[in-house]
């Protein structure tokens, strides 16, 4: 390989050889091999040689300048700082991205003296210097930015803000800035003609990164409309996502369920299909209740004065009771209404005191909320009885305590329900029907 190099060294016409474009240090280490009689190939492969050694002595003395003394010493100055952001770049490796390049340049401005006698090489080796520092140089402004990205998520302000996505958008600008300076320095040409050569192939590059350019837009109109932030709970039923956002990035979202599972969505689909946000019950305060108890229509009937007047012991039916007797007997009195037949006029019902019984507890119950939608009503009779649905919110969002007040709402009107001589409905279990194939055999024997 040595044989094909072309040297610098040229000869005068008196025979004399000269090295030009050396440097001193140089022309100072080729005179000394020169000195002992050997040739102008081998002087200049021995001179190249001593250099490298010097330049690798230096460059490792340098590192370990740069990594260990100011390193450490940075180290024990910013662990002493109060502020944030001196962390945040050791957290993300910006030293180390800067000893890197340090060293890098410290290289590209060595290594070439060392083989000026070899041209070709000195050249090849000056590419690929160009784009080591090129590499370090990106590394570096991403470790900035990765801080600049904590230091934002750390303010109130853009706490439940994209900033992955952002800083993905800006990563991806500068690796196709990066590669362009590369593809530029390898080929010697400016780069602005790289950049007009690829409005050619725009088409193929619009294919290839088309998931990253839908993500991108939806990333910002996410943003933008504020319809999703890191932390809501999102539910997705047809991709399986039920729990909070852990990161929104420009390619894909992720999403923790509550059963601990980690699913990850395009950010796309997000402006593609629909999804139930639950920031907006968060943020209100209370968590809504609606759950139905299934009455069995054959218990449901009027009520016997005597029952109501036992029904008038429980306090919180009381004064609605006595509010309801005095407007029914007005009516009754009004109309003339023949009491014998109790379809006749206005009567009170178990299932209508029940149903005030339910809101009255439910006003009542500091779990929960009064300054809600607050009812109980009566839904279409089916096959499962007549349904009395509760609508009401819980005094707080979390889901534990939603659970629980839940739990001891229905577990009270579950219990009281028989006081009113209501029963719930119940599909016929097996004791159920070995009953009733007991009682047949009991008929039968009689």
């Amino acid at each position: 390989m040595l044989v094909n190099m072309t040297f610098l060294s040229s000869i005068n016409i008196d025979g004399s050889t000269l090295v030009p474009d050396s440097s001193d240090v140089y022309q100072w280490t080729y005179d000394i091999w020169q000195k002992l009689n050997i040739s102008d190939k081998a002087a200049h492969i021995f001179t190249s040689i001593s250099l490298l050694f010097a330049t690798l002595l230096i460059v490792l003395i340098a590192d370990y300048i740069v990594r260990k003394i100011a390193k450490e010493l940075l180290h024990k100055v910013i662990a002493r700082t109060r502020w944030t952001w001196d962390d945040r770049l050791m957290e993300n490796k910006a030293l180390d991205a800067a000893s890197r390049l340090i060293l890098v340049i410290l290289t590209r401005q060595l290594l070439p003296y060392v083989f000026i006698g070899f041209p070709r090489f000195t050249a090849g080796l000056e590419k690929l210097l160009e784009i080591l520092i090129i590499i370090c140089t990106y590394q570096l402004v991403s470790s900035i930015l990765k801080t600049i990205r904590d230091l934002m998520a750390g303010t109130k302000a853009f706490a439940d803000k994209p900033l992955d996505s952002y800083l993905q958008v800006v990563q991806i600008f500068l690796i196709f800035m990066s590669g362009t300076l590369i593809v530029s320095s390898l080929t010697g040409s400016s780069p602005w003609s790289f950049l007009v050569s690829l409005g050619a192939a725009s088409a193929i590059l619009m294919l290839v990164f088309k998931d990253t350019i839908l993500g991108f837009v939806a990333s910002i109109q996410v943003s933008a409309n504020d319809s999703i932030r890191v932390g809501d709970w999102i539910e997705m039923p047809k991709y399986g996502v039920d729990g909070d956002v852990m990161q929104i990035n420009l390619n894909n979202v992720r999403v923790r369920n509550f059963d601990k599972t980690v699913v990850t969505i395009p950010t796309y689909t997000l402006l593609s299909d629909a999804f139930k946000n639950y920031r907006g019950m968060e943020e209100s305060g209370g968590r809504r209740i609606k759950r139905a108890i299934n009455i069995k229509i054959s218990s449901i009937r009027y009520l016997a004065s005597e029952e109501i007047e036992a029904l008038k012991k429980i306090q919180l039916l009381k004064e609605y009771i006595d509010k309801r007797e005095t407007e029914i007997r007005a009516y009754n009195q009004k109309y003339q209404v023949d009491s014998t037949v109790p379809v006749n006029g206005r009567r009170m019902t178990n299932v209508g005191l029940f149903r005030s019984y339910i809101l009255s507890y439910a006003k009542h119950n500091p779990e929960i909320h009064k300054n809600m939608t607050l009812m109980v009503r009566q839904l279409a009779p089916t096959e499962h009885g007549l349904p009395l649905e509760l609508y009401m919110f819980t005094n707080g969002t979390n889901w534990g305590y939603f659970e629980d007040t839940m739990a001891d709402l229905f577990d009270h009107l579950l219990a009281a329900i028989k006081y009113f001589h209501l029963e719930v409905f119940e599909s016929p279990a097996s004791d159920d029907l070995r009953q009733l194939h007991m009682i047949r055999k009991v008929s039968e024997v009689r």
